[in-house]
């Protein structure tokens, strides 16, 4: 099975944007952080309709081959060829699907209700946060309304001389007490 791992900047108190939608504050200094290593991992995205729009100007920033976009309301024929619209009361199924075939990692950009859905249904593999030095006060959060703890694994940690941290996680499996099954 594929691996869904969320990667993206969070300011130090836990936002994914500002107040604002702004992103302004994530660094644009010419280091890579990573990035260039993590994308030759991966070869598709998951992203939400906002998100998308944001990055739908840029998508050779964003090299994957298959951006599957998740919206009720985006139209699937004004997309490029390689853009998937995921419908919300398909989503289980076609995850699972999109999960099930051959392919590299699913690159987990955004937004924040995205995640947490991701999350509340044990869909996220890992997460690799670049934490900005910065406190925006208020914004999107990178989780909100999530239904259960998640226990994570430290995998590695770096901290640039910018001020940025950037950790690792994998998440650990949850299980069903009563079953000894996974969740």
């Amino acid at each position: 099975m594929r691996k869904v791992i969320i990667n993206l900047a969070v300011s130090l108190d836990g936002f994914i944007e500002g107040p604002n939608g702004e992103y302004d504050w994530c660094f644009d200094d010419g280091h890579d952080y990573g990035l260039a290593d993590f994308v030759s991992q991966v070869d598709a995205m998951f992203i939400g309709r906002r998100s998308f729009e944001m990055i739908q100007g840029d998508l050779a920033f964003f090299p994957v081959q298959n951006y599957y976009v998740f919206s009720d309301t985006l139209e699937a024929d004004d997309q490029p060829e390689n853009v998937t619209i995921i419908r919300s009361e398909n989503l289980d199924k076609q995850v699972e699907e999109i999960l099930n075939e051959p392919g590299g990692n699913i690159w987990l950009f955004g937004g924040g209700s995205l995640i947490t859905a991701l999350m509340n249904r044990n869909l996220v593999t890992e997460m690799v946060l670049s934490i900005h030095p910065i406190v925006l006060g208020a914004g999107t959060p990178l989780f909100k309304h999530m239904k259960d703890r998640v226990n994570l694994i430290l995998l590695s940690q770096t901290a640039y001389e910018t001020g940025l941290l950037q950790a690792h996680y994998s998440i650990k499996p949850r299980f069903d007490v009563d079953t000894m099954k996974l969740l």
